[in-house]
């Protein structure tokens, strides 16, 4: 069974030379996988439609889509 750890960004790359020897050696080294969030769902802030003169940006660019702006 394969050993599992967790490494941040900076270690992988800090440390990239190691890893991509162990992979040129013909072993696989890494699965990137979302990592969960550690604030609880009730302390997240919820996403806000960003507004412009009164329009969400989202419709404006739906609607630009239709019209072929």
């Amino acid at each position: 069974m394969p050993m599992t750890m967790q490494a941040t960004f900076a270690e992988v790359r800090n440390h990239a030379k190691q890893y991509l020897d162990i992979v040129a050696s013909g072993e696989s080294v890494a699965d990137i996988v979302p990592v969960l969030a550690e604030i609880p769902s009730s302390k997240r802030r919820m996403a806000q439609p960003l507004i412009l003169d009164g329009v969400s940006v989202r419709r404006m660019i739906l609607e630009g889509r239709q019209t072929g702006l």
